[in-house]
């Protein structure tokens, strides 16, 4: 303690990191964290699919819990772009195109998850879970199209402000990085390839979280700590996350991926009943 506030820190912020670290419920976010990176490195699903589930079994508001898994993307996102950045594989301007939509409709995104009931909340977020299945394989679908050279033209602009305003809505009012639909997305309005899709998609969801992470701060609603514990984690899980993922073979990871999401998503609609009758 005495090392700790030398160093110029708030007596309130050491007191609270001190009890947080000796409780059970800190341990457990930690694990949570990881465990969410490892899955996002092999899945290549969001952490807010698993961190979401994880705060609310914890005991948080789904609103809190939504925001709160923001900051730990906002987190994850930024290492990962940083890297990215570093070895040359991101395009600004690319990332700012979709990025401006995005600002405005993670606002959107925050203030309806502020204002709707917790089971709606809940039960929206299990479809999102069950929509995530169908968006892996509507990407499967693009990669074939993509491959045989059969691409659909769309509008390049209406393009870029359909796809950056999903990803930010989704980002404000779910707390997911919105990766999950932005991917498909620029593939089959944009032409993408998926490396490159993929890639611009993490930097976008820097801009999703920081959206979404203003608006819910402002109501109150993101719990710092907890947060910044989930974002530490899933650093690290992602890195594992990552190096396992060649060794695996497709059908296992596909498999995995449909039967945590079913899971997951049933667990939702459990609590979604359960709020609606408390």
């Amino acid at each position: 303690m005495a090392i700790l506030t030398s160093l110029n820190y708030p007596p309130l912020l050491v007191s609270m990191i001190i009890e947080s670290v000796i409780t059970a419920k800190f341990w457990i976010l930690t694990a949570g964290g990881l465990f969410s990176g490892i899955l996002a490195g092999i899945l290549g699903i969001g952490g807010g699919t698993v961190l979401v589930p994880l705060l609310v079994t914890l005991g948080y508001s789904p609103v809190k819990a939504v925001a709160t898994s923001s900051l730990a993307i906002l987190i994850t996102a930024t290492s990962g772009t940083v890297q990215n950045w570093r070895m040359g594989y991101i395009d600004a301007q690319k990332v700012i195109y979709l990025g401006i939509p995005a600002i405005f409709t993670a606002q959107i995104g925050a203030y309806l998850a502020s204002r709707v009931a917790s089971y709606l909340l809940l039960s929206t977020f299990g479809l999102l879970l069950l929509l995530n299945v169908y968006l892996v394989e509507l990407r499967k679908r693009i990669i074939a199209k993509e491959e045989s050279g059969n691409h659909q033209e769309f509008n390049p602009v209406v393009s870029r402000i359909g796809t950056g305003g999903a990803a930010g809505l989704l980002a404000g009012f779910f707390g997911v990085g919105g990766g999950v639909i932005m991917v498909p997305l620029q593939m089959l309005l944009l032409a993408e390839p998926i490396k490159v899709a993929i890639q611009t998609s993490l930097g976008v969801i820097i801009i999703t979280a920081i959206s979404a992470c203003v608006g819910h701060a402002l109501m109150g609603n993101v719990l710092l700590l907890e947060g910044i514990v989930l974002g530490a984690g899933g650093l690290l899980g992602a890195q594992l996350g990552t190096r396992y993922l060649p060794k695996l073979p497709d059908h296992v990871v596909s498999l995995v991926f449909k039967t945590f999401l079913g899971v997951l998503s049933i667990y939702m609609f459990w609590q979604a009943w359960r709020s609606f009758y408390n």
